[in-house]
């Protein structure tokens, strides 16, 4: 019965998605990117010898989570070939050109046929699954293959449908797996009390992502210029609903200077957030050394950038939190920023909350936190040194998941 209601539910979002396609870019990408999908595998596959290692990513956020061990694999399995398959838009039209991987796909609506479609195409010799989404029919048909399965960097929390009393049929999905590589202990209790014993820490492998981003980070000659012996506190992914408590920090602020990257960066985006703004300012796409020399602001309206844009600050705040969720902290931190954003949903960043613990990090509900916050790191030199040692610290004290990973991968698939 469970079954039936999920394979229904799977039905439904499909049939919903097509209905919403004409209307919406995102869903329109959703069903587009699938037309066709098993010929072009058939295409591709076909004439492959070589063993194929399939990984799947919900998203562009899993990706990233997963890209280390992608690249670990890429480097110590030269004989392989790597697919990696999105479920979501935001995640392939991004990744799809992703040069460590050989191949790239939507993966197929999640139905019996469908995923012994594929597996039969495919004939994976390995398959791991990043953090999130337990595709019952893949999983149960990989499993029953006997082919190597795989979860890494999985979270678990209480509140999932796994730990529910009604939760039984999604527990039966995570039975599949021959081992799950989980974040933290409270990942591994939570599965244990639930009868998976295949579970072991291993850490985030976001970890290891942004030490290697923290090696080599781009240079931008004129963000150097602007930021040279300056004060500057980068906003990253910030959104509107951050801006509305930043507007007033940064209009009455004489002794710092500001990066500011919104995630949105369309035209329209970009002009509602210039309309705020009291101080000087310019855009990145339209700096020149005269411009950046008169301005206290640049505005990143362009993407690929901000990764590497904390190296030329000394604090930052990251955004998302009053919204969808809390941005990626991490890249800032690895720099040694001190990081302030929201206090909203924090339990789903775990990172966030013992960084908090820890003394890098800041969060806040009403404009008179995040002042007195700025004030003390902009005015306490010792206090923001003290923050960032401890940034630092933590991201020292996190490193290695992708070689402990590797380490377990090797050894039982020998």
């Amino acid at each position: 019965m469970a079954v039936a209601l999920y394979n229904i539910s799977i039905l439904l979002y499909r049939l919903i998605i097509g209905l919403v396609a004409p209307f919406n870019e995102k869903a329109k990408k959703f069903i587009t990117g699938r037309k066709n999908i098993f010929e072009r595998l058939e295409k591709d596959f076909s004439e492959i010898d070589s063993p194929i290692v399939w990984f799947h990513c919900a998203s562009l956020g899993e990706f990233e989570q997963g890209r280390p061990v992608i690249e670990a694999f890429r480097k110590s399995s030269l004989n392989h070939k790597i697919l990696v398959t999105f479920f979501s838009p935001s995640g392939y039209e991004l990744r799809k050109n992703y040069t460590e991987a050989d191949f790239v796909y939507y993966l197929p609506i999640d139905t019996k046929r469908n995923a012994k479609r594929l597996l039969n195409i495919v004939n994976p010799a390995l398959v791991i699954f990043v953090k999130y989404e337990f595709w019952y029919h893949y999983l149960k048909q990989t499993s029953e293959r006997k082919i190597p399965l795989y979860c890494i960097s999985a979270l678990f929390n209480e509140k999932q449908r796994f730990f529910k009393p009604s939760g039984s049929f999604f527990r039966k999905t995570l039975t599949f797996f021959d081992h799950i590589f989980v974040q933290n202990e409270k990942s591994e209790n939570l599965l244990k009390q639930i009868n998976i014993n295949q579970v072991s820490v291993t850490g985030d492998t976001r970890f290891d992502r942004v030490v290697d981003t923290v090696s080599n980070p781009k240079h931008f000659s004129l963000v150097a210029q602007f930021s040279h012996n300056e004060l500057v506190m980068v906003i990253g992914s910030c959104w509107p609903a951050d801006m509305a408590f930043l507007y007033p920090i940064i209009n009455r602020s004489k002794n710092v200077k500001f990066i500011i990257a919104p995630h949105d960066v369309s035209e329209n985006s970009i002009k509602q957030l210039e309309k705020g703004l009291q101080l000087s300012y310019c855009r990145i796409t339209e700096a020149t050394t005269e411009s950046i020399e008169q301005s206290r602001i640049i505005i990143i309206n362009t993407i690929g950038m901000l990764s590497s844009l904390y190296q030329y600050g000394q604090f930052s705040y990251i955004g998302g939190a009053f919204g969808d969720g809390l941005h990626n902290i991490l890249e800032a931190v690895t720099f040694g920023l001190p990081v302030i954003f929201g206090n909203n949903n924090l339990e789903k960043f775990p990172e966030s909350l013992a960084l908090i613990e820890k003394g890098g990090a800041f969060s806040f509900t009403q404009q008179a936190e995040i002042d007195e916050y700025f004030k003390r790191l902009t005015t306490n030199i010792d206090f923001r040194n003290e923050a960032s040692e401890h940034c630092k610290a933590y991201i020292r004290e996190n490193t290695g998941a992708t070689a402990k990973i590797m380490n377990c991968l090797t050894q039982w698939n020998k």
